[in-house]
């Protein structure tokens, strides 16, 4: 049976010791977040998620969901009284808006223990996670009316969100979509098509459920300008917020999926269904990027935690099953053999997702961070420095995280052998799980494409050069530190790679777009190891302090100076591979005709 224990040492590290969260207690909800409360609520997630959500992991991968033929769909056995105790005690509302409800407490707190749940119930924890992000389009760009009408519910958790995007013949490709809307003439609309894909779009565990549809006014202009946003409640909403009669949508039907079975996937019909709009005519795409962009860290989450669930249990595997003798004579000659854990090549399997998980969380976090600072920074300068890291790092957190996530959880699998391909061990789920995060909120090709399409080059390159300014900056602030040199040597060297990656694409990009496109997965995954290896520089500097300053658990601090040694010298230099990657350009990558594929 598979284990898992909340990294909690690790996420308050990464919090107080080197994000150093109580410097920003100018900030709205971070002075109520001292580190007495931090400690409190990690350690209170840490027990939700072990004893509450992670012994349904494997019940909803086994139970999935049921549809009946009214198009009601039931959840796994366990999900609905543990959704009901997620919401009794306020986790759905930890840094939403106290105005509506919430308690207004850093959303880098929310994002820490946001881990844990997914590590412990990626399904389940999938139905708060889309509320949440429709609650961040709702705050956004809804008007008053609409606040009020929705959030304070849907915050308490008693209603639920969804995102309605993909059809049948569009998914990324929005400018396609055929759902239309008709004015009623009273403000509201008619809702009418067919939605594929739509996560939470049916399910017993709310007594509603808020859909937010993309679709196109009758007349607008065609393409992704003439796209409109719309509220579209399961059960119409009074306006005193009580709950009337049903709404014309309805579950069409499940997808069958490879995972994620216990989350009910939906194909949604819309068969004139009143709807309202948000954010005005013909600007769906700007309000739904509000919740896009908060899902697509939240995605990134995922990625991150089914590789921390994976790595655990391969390690605890490693350590109990006996195989074979070291290579350097019997370690355990009193047993008919050696643990796997003597063994260099499991060695390297773990440490490398040992050093990525370890580093992924605090780079998560420390995205989380300029969020906040972005979103409740009263330094307009401070705000808008933070924003610009946030907009430039949200495709490298998604795609990175989830690329390797599901890499992970392939070589965590692995070390099992042949166990690992049986259910009963639970690694095929985080597999199967994790493979999903690769490929919704914009798979990772588009990340990639956007980063470098778009994200590189906002506002003459502004964010990109920040970011290499902090990370240039911290590598010459410790130049003279002898003890930093392992780390900073390593991150530099990558740093410089990057950038030289950055101007051959400044220069051959425009030059020809497919140079851009072929170079784009490279340079994503390339930002990805400077970033993190950043992180890595980080944590080294903080746990180095705290060995100085005499530390009790001094070997927490220094399996985290080995680990990032590790980083650094055994994947660190991937940073060449890929900067050689993307300095061939596209000429081999189009060089066949689509016919000799």
């Amino acid at each position: 049976m598979p284990v898992f224990k909340a990294p909690v040492d690790d996420t308050l590290f990464i919090l107080n010791d080197v994000l150093g969260i109580e410097r920003y207690s100018n900030l709205a909800g971070f002075a109520d977040a001292s580190p007495d409360v931090v400690e409190a609520i990690v350690q209170e997630a840490a027990k939700f998620s072990e004893e509450v959500l992670f012994p349904l992991n494997q019940v909803g991968d086994q139970q999935g969901c049921k549809r009946a033929d009214d198009g009601s769909v039931t959840t796994p056995e366990g999900f609905k009284a543990a959704y009901k105790q997620y919401c009794e005690s306020g986790w759905l509302g930890l840094a939403a808006d106290p105005e509506y409800g919430g308690q207004g407490l850093p959303y880098t707190l929310h994002t820490a223990i946001g881990e844990y749940m997914s590590s412990a119930n990626m399904a389940l924890m999938m139905y708060p996670g889309l509320t949440q992000g429709a609650i961040a389009a709702i705050q956004v760009h809804g008007d008053d009316a609409q606040k009020s009408k929705y959030l304070p519910k849907m915050i308490e958790g008693t209603w639920t969100g969804t995102m309605n995007l993909t059809e049948p013949h569009c998914g990324t490709d929005l400018g396609m979509l055929r759902t239309k809307a008709v004015p009623n003439g009273d403000g509201s609309y008619r809702i009418s098509g067919q939605k594929i894909f739509i996560s939470a779009g049916e399910h017993d565990m709310s007594d509603n459920i808020i859909h937010l549809v993309l679709a196109r006014i009758e007349g607008a202009p065609e393409g992704t300008k003439g796209i409109s946003l719309f509220i579209v409640p399961k059960f119409m909403v009074g306006e005193d917020g009580s709950v009337g009669k049903r709404n014309a949508v309805s579950c069409g039907s499940l997808e069958e999926k490879m995972g994620i079975h216990g989350n009910s996937t939906c194909v949604m019909n819309y068969d004139e269904a009143t709807g309202y709009l948000i954010g005005g005519e013909n600007a769906g795409l700007k309000a739904m990027f509000v919740m896009m962009n908060e899902a697509r860290l939240g995605v990134g989450l995922q990625g991150q935690s089914i590789a921390e669930v994976a790595y655990q249990n391969a390690a605890d595997y490693a350590r109990e099953r006996i195989q074979g003798r070291a290579l350097t004579g019997p370690k355990y000659p009193d047993k008919k053999a050696d643990p796997l854990i003597v063994h260099p090549d499991i060695r390297r399997t773990l440490m490398t997702i040992k050093s990525f998980n370890e580093a992924g969380r605090a780079f998560v976090i420390w995205t989380a961070l300029k969020s906040d600072i972005a979103h409740r920074s009263e330094v307009e300068a401070d705000a808008t420095a933070a924003s610009d890291i946030l907009g430039l790092v949200t495709p490298v957190v998604k795609g990175v995280l989830t690329d390797r996530g599901f890499d992970h959880a392939v070589m965590a699998q692995q070390v099992y052998g042949g166990h690992g391909y049986i259910e009963e061990w639970g690694m095929s789920q985080y597999v199967r799980d994790a493979r999903i995060a690769m490929i919704y909120e914009g798979a990772n090709g588009i990340q990639a494409l956007d980063l470098v399409g778009r994200k590189l080059g906002m506002n003459n390159g502004r964010a990109v050069m920040a970011f290499f300014k902090e990370v240039g900056d911290f590598c010459e602030d410790n130049r003279s530190d002898e003890k930093m040199a392992p780390y900073t040597k390593a991150i530099k060297k990558g740093l410089n790679d990057m950038q030289a990656a950055s101007m051959w694409l400044m220069q051959n990009g425009m030059k020809d777009p497919n140079n851009a496109g072929a170079a784009s997965t490279d340079y994503m995954h390339l930002f990805g190891l400077v970033v993190l290896g950043y992180m890595w520089g980080l944590m080294a500097k903080a746990a180095q302090q705290k060995l100085a300053d005499g530390a009790d658990n001094a070997a927490f601090y220094e399996t985290k100076l080995a680990t990032a040694r590790f980083f650094m010298e055994r994947v660190m230099p991937e940073t060449a591979m890929r900067k050689a990657r993307i300095e061939t350009g596209a000429e081999t990558l189009m060089a066949l005709d689509a016919e000799a594929f």
